[in-house]
């Protein structure tokens, strides 16, 4: 080596110097941001254990449903009445049951509107205006008809807004179950005009109206260890909390309908025609391209018949949590098999011709994709297939049924908006399948539990799907302009579903992208991938809890995490991490200046006198001679052979570099040196690194080359939200406008 440096070659211990000292002003300095969360998050026991798996304890109710339904397709309306068998699998007895009546959200005397605050528009539609400030209010809540015990005879009730108390004669025991039949009937809301999760749609040109129906029913609420009744009111964000159970569901409707439902359908041969059913059977042996069962041909002949007989579908589901059922007489239906380990599944879609050519080409591909890519990364889906039904304006999910938005406009243009933009609801509303339908989490509380999870996966779907797919949400960079944001317009993840500024950003994107830093970033494919799959299949068909799945993706991939949840999902903390300060050194055989005397404390054991290694600030060059002191030269030629020394590395280029973080959310270090020859060479440091000292970080970077630029997190993972500080040297940042006139 040509040069000697000016630092000791072997140094026992490192003292603290001043730079990483803790830094307490401005109340930045926090060390409880490494602690463990037994301040956030519920004492385990034994019904949840401290690994996140379900404990030795652990239950969970069941309602078991027969149901007969009819379609009054000529008024909107939807006839029904139901038996429930509820098992009370919980240690305690029940004294009443809780029922969901999801409908009377749109009843007139709903407290749901009065809870929106109102401001005055500039200027109206016609029919909004009408709607607003003229009509009566559309009537769409339940009319429940009875409520009786198996033996007929009625049962006291009360109805609170979107809940209904039936007050057992007596106490339900632990390990008894009890029937009860309620009829109802309601009127069916355009959903194109007044909104809504289900509904219909009506086809002007036609007549006709295309239905998705869901919350057509009263449905149990969930009764559990974590809060007893899940009986919290539904205000129309947070979605449902429901047991899981088995579904016998007879659906009359007009004889020219055609229909897809939760559930195996048990008379196809009464409902298909022969020819159809051929076809259906074709579609189950065909794994590469979705067979055509209701032509676009038979669903413009049907949609002119307005048939006045009628047909019951009859469809018998095991083991979920809810049902839905979609029926038109304008539906083209396709479907293909998707082989599973040990096991096909199916794809189907069921839309209007006003969907083609989009949706026949398309949509059953990407449902046949869907389930592939997340039962990869979760478990095998177990469901026997997975319908996408086309619903403009729509995206919501069911029990192996979701509807989803995206047509060709009037003339039959399909913009790469409307694509991708239904690819990826059909993707994400199939993907529901997985979070919550099978692993239950409970919506009315957690929305980030299924959408947030489901985000991701729908992110790793899409780049599977297509090489380049323009996902929206999922890789890091995309969640800054919301994390940058008015933080009086931020709430934590951890935030019930009713009360979330910003729904989209806060609940889908906001975990998504968290969950892919982890992936990405801080744990990696492999343990991040088999940490997932084990919360996934520790609590399908069960009911987890947020603390289930953070204290899981630690216990299963020994990284401690607390740190993460704590500051992404507890608090509205952001990344930005930027570079403070870079020292540049040179190495020199002379001896510093001031330094004749120098020695160095080693430990304990006194003082040592070399051999030194000297390193010279390059901005001050100031040198004495050094005359009568061993190098580092002489440690090497007295300590190695000829064929060890061409081994060792020939550090010419010191940089000391001090990086610093404005944002309070811990992150690992990602940095990038590019040298003079235009080479790069990437270097991670753990989110450790700030464990003693919140605000400063420094590392050494010693180099056989120059280095012309460092660069923090340069493929921007991190999600931060500052990056005209992440640059040396400094970069001037161009505005939009600067940026317009380069071009």
């Amino acid at each position: 080596m040509k040069k000697i440096l000016y630092l000791l070659a072997i140094l026992a211990t490192a003292q603290l110097s001043a730079q990483d000292a803790p830094k307490k002003e401005k109340g930045h300095y926090d060390t409880n941001r490494f602690s463990q969360m037994y301040d956030l998050m519920a004492t385990p026991n034994g019904y949840r254990t401290a690994s996140g798996a379900p404990g030795p304890d652990y239950y969970q109710q069941q309602a078991d449903y027969k149901m007969d339904i009819e379609l009054d397709d000529k008024n909107t309306k939807l006839y029904g009445t139901e038996t429930i068998t509820y098992h009370n699998n919980a240690p305690e007895d029940l004294e009443y049951l809780w029922v969901q009546l999801d409908q009377n959200r749109r009843s007139r005397t709903s407290q749901s509107p009065l809870a929106e605050n109102q401001h005055i528009g500039k200027a109206y539609k016609a029919d909004n205006f009408s709607r607003s400030f003229m009509e009566e209010g559309f009537d769409g809540g339940f009319k429940i008809e009875y409520v009786k015990d198996a033996s007929g005879k009625p049962l006291n009730y009360v109805i609170n807004e979107t809940m209904m108390r039936i007050n057992l004669p007596k106490p339900l025991k632990s390990g008894e179950t009890v029937s009860f039949s309620i009829k109802w009937w309601y009127n069916i809301n355009n959903y194109r005009k007044i909104g809504g999760r289900s509904g219909y749609e009506h086809f002007d040109k036609d007549g006709n109206n295309l239905y998705v129906i869901a919350q057509f029913y009263p449905r149990m609420a969930v009764y559990n260890d974590v809060e007893g009744w899940q009986n919290m009111q539904f205000w129309g964000a947070g979605e449902f909390a429901l047991p899981f159970g088995n579904f016998e569901v007879n659906i009359t409707v007009p004889a020219d309908h055609v229909m897809e439902a939760t559930g195996e359908l048990s008379n196809r041969e009464d409902v298909f025609t022969r020819e159809q059913v051929k076809r259906y059977e074709q579609a189950t042996k065909s794994f590469d391209n979705p067979v055509v069962i209701v032509t676009q041909e038979e669903a413009e002949a049907a949609e002119k018949g307005f048939s006045d007989k009628k047909k019951t579908w009859k469809f018998k589901a095991v083991n979920v949590r809810d049902f839905a059922f979609s029926t038109s007489r304008k539906f083209i239906y396709d479907a293909m098999a998707v082989q599973l380990s040990g096991k096909t599944a199916m794809a189907v879609s069921v839309y209007p011709k006003e969907s083609n050519p989009l949706w026949g080409d398309r949509s059953t591909r990407v449902v046949a994709h869907t389930i592939k890519t997340y039962s990869k990364y979760t478990f095998d889906y177990p469901y026997p297939k997975a319908v996408s039904v086309s619903a403009e304006d729509q995206g919501m999910e069911y029990p192996m049924i979701c509807w989803n938005y995206g047509r060709p406009d009037a003339n039959g243009f399909v913009s790469e908006r409307i694509k991708y933009g239904m690819t990826s609801v059909i993707i994400h509303e199939v993907g529901h399948n997985f979070f919550p339908m099978i692993v239950n989490s409970d919506e009315r509380q957690w929305t980030w539990m299924d959408e947030g999870l489901n985000t991701f996966l729908e992110y790793l779907t899409e780049q599977e799907f297509e090489k380049d797919y323009p996902s929206h949400r999922g890789p890091a960079a995309k969640i800054v302009p919301y994390m940058s944001g008015d933080q009086n317009f931020l709430a934590p993840v951890m935030t019930n579903s009713e009360l979330i500024y910003q729904f989209g950003s806060n609940a889908y994107a906001k975990p998504a992208t968290g969950l892919n830093m982890l992936r990405e970033v801080v744990m990696g494919h492999e343990l991040f991938d088999y940490a997932f799959k084990t919360y996934a299949n520790r609590w399908k068909f069960k009911h987890p809890t947020p603390e289930d799945f953070f204290r899981t993706m630690e216990d299963a991939s020994a990284v401690d995490l607390d740190w993460f949840w704590r500051g992404w999902f507890y608090s509205t903390d952001y990344v930005d991490i930027g570079i403070e300060d870079v020292k540049e050194f040179y190495v020199t055989d002379d001896r510093p200046e001031g330094m004749e005397d120098y020695s160095v404390r080693k430990g304990r054991f006194g003082r040592d006198n070399g051999p030194f290694v000297y390193m010279v600030d390059e901005k001050s060059k100031k040198t004495k001679k050094a005359e009568d002191i061993k190098l580092l030269k002489n440690y090497i030629d007295d300590n190695f052979s000829a064929a060890e020394k061409a081994q060792l590395k020939k550090p010419s280029y010191f940089y000391e570099v001090t990086f610093n973080k404005p944002g309070d959310m811990l992150m690992p270090i990602l940095v990038r040196l590019t040298f003079e020859d235009g080479t790069t060479e990437d270097y991670k440091f753990p989110v450790q690194i700030w464990r003693k000292n919140n605000q400063t970080a420094a590392r050494v970077f010693a180099t056989e080359k120059q280095v012309k630029k460092i660069v923090v997190d340069p493929e921007l993972l991190t999600a931060d939200i500052d990056v005209t500080n992440n640059t040396w040297p400094k970069e001037e940042v161009q505005s939009k406008f600067d940026q317009f006139e380069g071009k």
